[in-house]
């Protein structure tokens, strides 16, 4: 009863403190608690250490709770549920000198328990609101599991498929990444005033271009021009913060010669003076440890020297800060003005947040309850899983008839739910997730007879479940075929030389194809995959990446015609991975492609162009786009170009399609890409129904980067080029003239 007693003494003490600065600016707020920490304490603002939830429960590694008493820790990831961060911040604010209240992250990255498609799935979707919606619910499970922080979302530009983390962003274009980049910031932190208990911080990475290692190997070096970075890699980051995330992430790559974690031309010239960053700046894990393998750090302490000084404010898990930093204050190698700095920025969070008002306004058991895995959230989760589809190819066979009495489910993943979550699938667990076969059972009921079975495993070269397979599907009225990767197969640490279809999966659907039945393949990875003979012959094929919980129910809708797909790939699939990088705003070549000429920029054994291009998705309507219409024929400088674009459904189902606007500068100073997004709608029409699209390009769409690096608009022509697809579109010329 005593310790009761005093628990509810300290507790009522702490908010009477919190109530009487309550009224004071923030800064203020800071500034004062700054000023009673010892060095020791604000050190242990810039430490993050990682429980052991992952391996053994909702634990706390020995150590650690001295190190949160001591003031030597002030965050925490891996921690979730109220229970378990109630705990622990409980021994934070009642058992440490200042009181002064955890941070506690996690990588939720698409979901926390209700998984949402994987990102570059939710960018498939080319809706802008579905991927907020996405990030909403996300950071709404999240808080309610007593969640302040995500390290999402990863915004890295790639275009070679080989890179496993390729999953986590949203493909190979800028423009397309900003926006979904932007949209998922504001999901997660909402207005970022954080007045209700319901949104987290947002967390940019990994800054900067980790998305172009060297071989697409995870880790590599990364090295491109300037221009290259800036025009191409560096907009969704810019995006990002000017949506108003809270936090940014460093990464494990170097850049032009300078690790990412000790590069103060990233970490203080870009990202502080020139994009204007205000917040918090964490490294990856264990990155500042890594500094010595770079080879730019002679050991530890200088590693944490160099971090420091480039701007890395909160060291992830190297305890690099924890065992080093104080000496270097000491020794004078580090200013104390610098670990103010960075003390400062992490408590600040915690102030937006709330946590010195109430340290445990994330902590509401019944909430958490009523929040997480919801009806609610999974219907939202089955909404943007259909809407991430993308259909490849349909040769008639989709939608299939409601009326199938007998119909094949066959595949290593047509009854498989843990794959389907996806990686970093956060909290989610496999046992929630509704599989393809449970999801058309779901859709018909037992009015059709299901037969199913593998056929093969994801791997390997056993073809003994061949007979079967393909004994049901001669049963059948109809085969799906459900193919593709397991969910460690993608991600990260996950990259492959060969993208190809894993194991004789391709082998199943020869041999299935082989009946004459109509078949449908469902494609479920998380990369483009080079599968030429699928794009060339499946008679029907859908990719269906990870959609996590909803997968099976969101597929079904789409197979049997209750939702119309209408995904576009955010990214270009190549037909071979000797292509690689293939992408579609590549610049032009002194000797362009030419038939039945050998002396050209080509491959003697293969096509230039893409199995499926950026942008492209099919329906199960039909659309015509007219050609786009500017309201003017030249423009000058400050003048906006208005451009109207006519679109009409002229086939026999509702459908929606993507209108995708691309310019091309067709002479400058310096070469320009055959093409580059600049907008996009994404628009619903009935049978017959046309609509009327405006877009409006304004200046800073027809600029670029000149020899002296500086954004510039020339004079000259520009295409302005509309279509569904960036292989198919119609042009008009508009000129800038002085």
């Amino acid at each position: 009863m005593r310790n009761l007693i005093t628990s509810l003494f300290l507790l009522l003490l702490f908010n009477s403190l919190a109530a009487q600065s309550r009224q004071k600016p923030i800064n203020e707020r800071v500034d004062s608690v700054l000023a009673q920490m010892t060095l020791d304490e604000k050190i242990g603002q810039m430490t993050l250490f990682t429980t052991d939830w992952g391996s053994t429960g909702p634990t706390i590694r020995p150590g650690y709770r001295e190190d949160i008493m001591q003031g030597r820790c002030g965050a925490l990831f891996n921690a979730h549920g109220v229970t378990f961060t109630r705990e622990l911040q409980r021994i934070a604010v009642e058992e440490s000198r200042l009181k002064i209240p955890l941070l506690f992250g996690y990588d939720v990255i698409h979901g926390f328990k209700t998984i949402f498609p994987i990102p570059l799935a939710e960018a498939a979707s080319w809706d802008t609101e579905a991927v907020k919606a996405s990030a909403e619910v996300a950071a709404d499970e999240a808080s309610a599991a007593g969640l302040h922080w995500t390290f999402a979302p990863m915004v890295d530009i790639t275009r070679d498929p080989r890179w496993g983390r390729i999953m986590e962003g949203a493909g190979e274009d800028p423009f397309l990444a900003s926006v979904v980049a932007a949209q998922r910031v504001k999901g997660f932190q909402g207005e970022a005033t954080f007045d209700e208990p319901n949104h987290i911080l947002a967390c940019v990475k990994h800054f900067a271009a980790y998305g172009a290692p060297f071989g697409g190997r995870d880790y590599n070096t990364v090295d491109m021009s300037e221009r290259m970075f800036r025009e191409v890699y560096l907009p969704p980051y810019q995006a990002a913060i000017e949506a108003g995330a809270r936090t940014v992430m460093t990464a494990f790559n170097e850049l032009n010669g300078v690790p990412a974690t000790s590069n103060k031309w990233l970490l203080t010239d870009l990202l502080r003076h020139e994009l204007r960053f205000k917040g918090m700046v964490v490294t990856d894990y264990t990155s500042i440890n890594e500094l010595v393998e770079h080879g730019v750090a002679a050991d530890e302490k200088h590693a944490s020297e160099l971090a420091v000084m480039a701007g890395s404010d909160m060291d992830m898990q190297s305890a690099a800060y924890h065992r080093f930093l104080k000496g270097l204050v000491e020794e004078g190698k580090v200013p104390i003005e610098r670990v103010d700095e960075a003390a400062r920025r992490v408590l600040r969070l915690k102030f937006e947040l709330g946590l010195f008002e109430d340290p445990y306004r994330f902590c509401d058991e019944q909430r958490e309850k009523e929040v997480i895995l919801s009806d609610r959230n999974r219907s939202i989760a089955r909404d943007v899983a259909r809407k991430s589809i993308v259909l490849l190819r349909n040769e008639g066979v989709l939608p299939l008839p409601k009326e199938t009495k007998k119909l094949a489910v066959l595949g290593p993943l047509a009854a498989d739910k843990d794959n389907l979550i996806g990686f970093w699938s956060a909290a989610g667990e496999g046992r929630h997730c509704v599989s393809l076969v449970e999801g058309i059972r779901n859709k018909l009921g037992e009015n059709v007879e299901l037969l199913t079975a593998k056929g093969c495993e994801i791997t390997g070269d056993d073809k003994s479940g061949f007979a079967r397979a393909v004994e049901m599907a001669r049963q059948a009225d109809a085969v799906v075929v459900a193919i593709g990767e397991s969910r460690e197969m993608s991600g990260e640490a996950a990259s492959k030389v060969d993208i190809s279809l894993p194991g004789v999966q391709e082998d199943l659907v020869k041999a299935l194809m082989e009946t004459g039945k109509p078949l449908v393949v469902v494609l479920m990875n998380g990369r483009p995959l080079t599968i030429p003979w699928l794009g060339e012959n499946a008679p029907a094929l859908l990719e269906t990446w990870w959609l996590g919980t909803e997968a099976g129910n969101a597929i079904a809708d789409v197979l049997f015609g209750d939702y119309n797909p209408s995904g576009k790939l955010p990214v270009s699939f190549p037909r071979h991975v000797g292509q690689i990088p293939v992408f579609y705003s590549h610049k032009p070549t002194g000797r362009p492609y030419q038939p039945n000429d050998k002396w050209r920029s080509q491959y003697l054994d293969e096509s230039n162009e893409p199995l499926f291009p950026f942008g492209y998705g099919l329906s199960y309507t039909t659309f015509e786009i007219g050609s786009p219409k500017p309201d003017k024929t030249s423009f000058r400088s400050g003048e906006v170009v208005k451009v109207q674009v006519k679109v009409t459904n002229t086939g026999n189902r509702e459908g929606e399609e993507v209108v995708q606007l691309y310019i091309r500068d067709k002479v400058a100073s310096v070469t320009r890409p055959v093409k580059e997004l600049k907008a996009f709608q994404k628009v619903s029409l009935k049978p017959g129904e046309s609509k009327d699209l405006r877009f409006t390009l304004f200046e800073k769409d027809f600029a670029f980067l000149d020899q002296n690096l500086e954004w510039t608009i020339e004079p000259g022509e520009f295409e302005i080029k509309v279509g569904n697809s960036s292989d198919n579109v119609k042009a008009v010329v508009v000129e800038r003239v002085e």
